[in-house]
């Protein structure tokens, strides 16, 4: 049967056995790249204890039954394995990465699937520019060299919305933000808070600024602190977070940190995106306080990215619905 024809019969894989065939491919590889630097391949639990509270994913949760526990227990599916893989690093590892399954609830269409695989690691003793240069190695490790750019630009968050958008990324106001979009005939949506700036730079970002990177390969570094999330803050006026995005032709890649280490901000962290969940009344999520425990032993000083392995293979395959590069999507499920 005629792949054509046959990703239009529900019980059979989206992707062709050709695509099936690339993906395993891409893994043996990414997994010699990390092993020429002595980088350990790691596993960890797709069940976790805890959620992660950011208000902008959403867990899956599932319910534990059985010995040790006298009702059913709450547990998530993991939307990444990033806590566990540094308590491992805490514990002295040494630098790591991870080729998991992670799971994010609402995320469907040609760039996202609820269940999706991710490549994630992080390198002791290195900062977000030394990561960066590793991130480019890696891709012109799995990318064929003729689609290769002869370099790849980096651009600091407020200079890439000054150029495409023609606002400060870091300081424009809800107003400036929403005047942009006005002014390029985008509607503003009414479920957009006034006050969430992040929201509004978001949106910005995806409908006006992203749309023009179609033609490059590109690091967006130096993101608001407002969403330093796990990264750093680099001091100043403002303050900026160590944390750098890869968009390759308008499609984002990888997202990195150099890592934050202090348990106290951390926790300060979880406790403003909590409040951030209650007043957008979203279900709250425990926090995990083993990865607390782990912050406060001690992390080494080290910088970590995720980079999405479907994605990836889009790239590598030419293609631009995440669907054809998977075996069975979520309408398959």
């Amino acid at each position: 049967m005629k792949p054509d024809k046959a990703r239009d019969i529900p019980w059979q894989p989206r992707a062709a056995l050709s695509m099936l065939k690339q993906r395993a491919d891409l893994l043996d590889r990414i997994r010699r790249f990390f092993r020429a630097r002595n980088v350990l391949e790691v596993e960890t639990p797709v069940l976790s204890a805890a959620g992660t509270p950011s208000p902008v994913l959403e867990s899956f949760r599932a319910f534990y039954r059985g010995p040790g526990v006298s009702r059913a227990r709450t547990l998530y599916l993991h939307t990444s394995p990033e806590f566990a893989m540094k308590r491992l690093l805490a514990a002295g590892s040494g630098s790591i990465y991870q080729i998991c399954k992670v799971f994010r609830n609402g995320e469907a269409g040609k760039l996202h699937n609820p269940e999706f695989t991710l490549l994630e690691w992080y390198r002791v003793g290195f900062d977000d520019i030394r990561l960066m240069d590793e991130v480019e190695s890696f891709m012109r490790n799995m990318i064929a060299q003729e689609d290769q750019p002869a370099k790849y630009a980096r651009v600091a968050y407020r200079e890439i919305f000054q150029r495409y958008a023609g606002v400060d990324g870091l300081e424009a106001t809800v107003g400036d933000l929403q005047a942009c979009l006005r002014s390029r005939n985008i509607g503003c949506p009414a479920g957009l808070a006034a006050t969430d700036s992040d929201g509004w730079r978001d949106l910005v970002l995806s409908e006006v600024i992203v749309p023009q990177l179609v033609d490059e390969v590109l690091f967006v570094y130096d993101y608001p602190a407002s969403q330093a999330a796990l990264a750093r803050l680099r001091p100043g006026l403002p303050a900026v977070a160590q944390r750098f995005e890869l968009y390759w032709r308008g499609l984002e890649l990888a997202n990195g940190f150099y890592e934050l280490t202090s348990a106290r901000e951390q926790s300060q962290r979880f406790a403003h995106e909590k409040q951030q969940r209650r007043e957008q009344e979203l279900p709250d999520v425990d926090v995990d306080t083993r990865f607390l425990a782990a912050l406060q032993s001690g992390l080494p000083d080290c910088s970590g990215v995720a980079v999405g392995v479907d994605r990836l293979l889009m790239v590598a395959a030419g293609k631009d619905d995440i669907r054809d590069v998977l075996a069975f999507p979520i309408d398959r499920a």
